[in-house]
């Protein structure tokens, strides 16, 4: 069962499916439909990390630094 949906499309963007939908032989109606499943389907990007996050020359600081006081950090 199909729902009827109205969106309101820029002009520009109107033209653009209409030339592209001409060219391809289908519909506009199609083109959006095939466009919101390629959305809705795509996998999540949600990876867990599993290398180093920076990468290059230099030295490792302490992992547990003892001079210094989380509290004191400046989040601005």
């Amino acid at each position: 069962m199909a729902v009827r949906t109205t969106v309101d499309i820029p002009e520009t963007l109107h033209d653009e499916l209409r030339q592209r939908a001409e060219r391809s032989g289908v519909s506009i109606r199609s083109l959006i439909i095939e466009a919101i499943e390629q959305v809705c389907s795509e996998p999540k990007k949600g990876e867990y990390v599993t290398g180093p996050l920076v990468t290059g020359p230099g030295k490792l600081g302490p992992a547990f630094p003892e001079d210094e006081n989380p509290y004191d950090l400046d989040f601005c």
